[in-house]
């Protein structure tokens, strides 16, 4: 017969962790690749004109939106059907855009700052009234790239 020993001089090998930056590399990759950045959630009805001109963005990060346009169907039996201007998630008055500049400009690096351009999404159906009301607003916060998709009645 064989002998046994209790006392077992063997130790347990130590774990090879040689291949698990190489693990955690794909799993932060595969994170990566299926998030999705936050958007905006649209609580106002905007439909594209048709576009003349298509201009390049430099960098998307430096584009803030101000959509125009009437409440969803859910929002028109609490707010009516008048035109709204939507600033990220919340409707706001056209006094409410220097602040949203301003609150913009000071979430991005000092540097990037002065490319901040801002693009007003109108509705195609958007009188001219408000828009001028809102580039004026932009004038007034220093905000100077402004695009505007829109095709807009003139008052």
């Amino acid at each position: 017969m064989g002998k046994f020993s209790s006392a077992g001089g063997r130790e347990m090998p130590e774990l090879n962790t040689a291949s698990l930056p190489d693990l955690v590399f794909a799993f932060l990759f595969f994170i990566m690749m299926v998030t999705s950045m936050r958007e905006v959630t649209l609580k106002v009805v905007f439909k594209a004109p048709q576009a003349t001109e298509l201009q390049k963005l430099e960098k998307k990060s430096l584009v803030t939106f101000i959509y125009v346009g009437k409440p969803t169907q859910e929002l028109r039996t609490k707010l009516g059907s008048e035109t709204r201007i939507q600033l990220n998630d919340q409707f706001a008055e056209t006094s409410e855009i220097q602040d949203y500049i301003a609150q913009e400009k000071s979430s991005m690096k000092e540097e990037d700052a002065p490319f901040m351009t801002v693009s007003i999404k109108a509705d195609k159906e958007t009188k001219m009234g408000v828009i001028t009301d809102i580039k004026q607003a932009l004038r007034e916060a220093y905000a100077l790239k402004i695009n505007y998709s829109a095709g807009l009645k003139v008052d």
